[in-house]
């Protein structure tokens, strides 16, 4: 099925020479590439740049927020697929992406529900059941909300919809890449909440922090993926431990 519709494919990388080729192969239906570098000290950029479609932009890590919205910004079509470099389209969405934009009438933004996968095995539950993200979107009537540091939110001004096929998505290659990666998220976090002018209060941090165990192994059945299901609960709690860290680290600094 041809697509009739000029899209954008947008990502942001950082040292992904593991996934960037993968990941650049899912936007073959796109007619450019825009890739927003941190800097790779790896090959990312090499490889990417092989891809005739692919336009690199360098800029310095601040926020993932900023990241996305200098993607957008770069794109010169309407209609942007952002795609992470641990997220992969499958044959059936493909399909329906592409049945989607050839519709005469659309919506602005396109939630994709997302499949998780823990260092290559299948996770059913643990708070993924209903992840997804908006994936597929309008820039014209889109943006990430600036104040959203990490876990970025985008604001849309229209019409919201979403597709049936699941993007596959890679996030936990091993438990210390995640260990770091949960650390990463929460420092930027406790960034963000100082910025709100939120204060540290050490019973906040470990009430809330021991929710979002319960939550995630208890209440979201993450009992039920097994040791996976633990690793991942026990991560996702160290994040939100770590944001209160980060947090009472900014305010020390003022």
């Amino acid at each position: 099925m041809d697509l009739t519709q000029h899209i954008s494919g947008l990502i942001i990388t950082f040292n992904e020479e593991k996934n960037i080729q993968e990941v650049l192969e899912c936007f073959d239906f796109c007619d450019e590439i825009i890739v927003v570098d941190s800097f790779s000290i790896d090959r990312t950029v090499e490889i990417a740049l092989k891809n005739p479609k692919v336009k690199v932009i360098k800029n310095a890590f601040e926020d993932f927020t900023k990241q996305r919205n200098l993607a957008l910004d770069s794109a010169k079509n309407d209609w942007v697929l952002f795609l992470d470099g641990d997220e992969r389209i499958t044959p059936k969405l493909r399909t329906e992406i592409i049945s989607e934009m050839n519709a005469a009438e659309k919506k602005d933004a396109y939630y994709f529900y997302r499949k998780f996968y823990f260092a290559g095995k299948p996770i059913h539950f643990s708070g993924t059941q209903t992840d997804k993200n908006f994936r597929l979107f309008r820039k014209s009537k889109c943006r990430y909300i600036a104040e959203k540091k990490v876990h970025e939110t985008l604001q849309v001004n229209g019409t919201v919809g979403e597709l049936r096929n699941k993007l596959l998505h890679y996030s936990v290659n091993d438990y210390e890449s995640y260990r770091r990666k949960m650390i990463h998220y929460g420092v930027l976090k406790g960034k963000e909440l100082f910025a709100k002018g939120k204060k540290f209060n050490v019973l906040t941090q470990y009430v809330k922090a021991a929710f979002k165990f319960f939550k995630t192994y208890i209440l979201r059945l993450g009992f039920l993926d097994g040791k996976e299901g633990y690793q991942l609960s026990a991560l996702q709690t160290l994040s939100v431990f770590e944001t209160y860290e980060s947090l009472k680290k900014e305010i020390k600094k003022k």
